[in-house]
């Protein structure tokens, strides 16, 4: 064989390797346009079946958890206390004197809305997200009606972000069993 011969040669088997990975290439493309189109298909089958399930799914809410503020309110102090629906535990508890420094303060209307607003921010970190509400007075033989802390109490629970749910007045009132102090004639002044 002559030089020129053995150069066709190798430039022919050149050719026939380029042919063949061109041939190669052109049948990765198709497949790849083959792959992705029934993937494609796949996928667009897939989605709806997908929002389906995801439809017939229930959506789970949040549940509320639910306590009692419990608001004593005389003409000397307001109370809070708040439990849980049961009553048995205590989530947080405060007054009106332990925000205040004179006594005559304590029924105030601003001392029951700091006490309620320290007990909102105990009951939030517990995670209540709703409140029944029992408003009691002195009841018995003394006053039946609520002192002045009362309202401002409720009014700063509903603002703490708290859902509010039955408002109870749990004022003790006799039945005709108790008497009350001062004897016969009433108390002499």
């Amino acid at each position: 064989m002559s030089e020129t011969e053995a150069q066709e040669v190798i430039e022919a088997e050149k050719v026939e390797e380029v042919s063949q990975v061109e041939e190669t290439s052109t049948e990765a493309e198709t497949k790849t346009e083959a792959e992705t189109k029934t993937e494609a298909e796949t996928k667009t089958e897939v989605k709806p079946a997908e929002k389906t399930e995801i439809q017939s799914e229930p959506k789970t809410k949040v549940q509320d958890k639910w306590g009692i503020a419990h608001i004593y309110s005389s003409y000397n102090n307001t109370i809070i206390h708040i439990t849980d629906l049961t009553g048995g535990e205590t989530i947080a508890i405060s007054s009106g004197g332990h925000h205040v420094n004179a006594d005559r303060y304590e029924s105030s209307p601003f001392a029951a809305m700091k006490a309620a607003n320290v007990v909102v921010e105990a009951a939030k970190i517990k995670g209540f997200t709703g409140l029944h509400i029992r408003v009691r007075a002195v009841g018995g033989v003394g006053s039946r009606v609520p002192g002045p802390g009362a309202q401002a109490a409720i009014r700063a629970l509903a603002r703490g972000g708290f859902r509010i749910g039955k408002i109870d007045d749990v004022t003790p009132i006799p039945h005709d069993t108790t008497r009350k102090k001062g004897g016969k004639r009433g108390r002499r002044v």
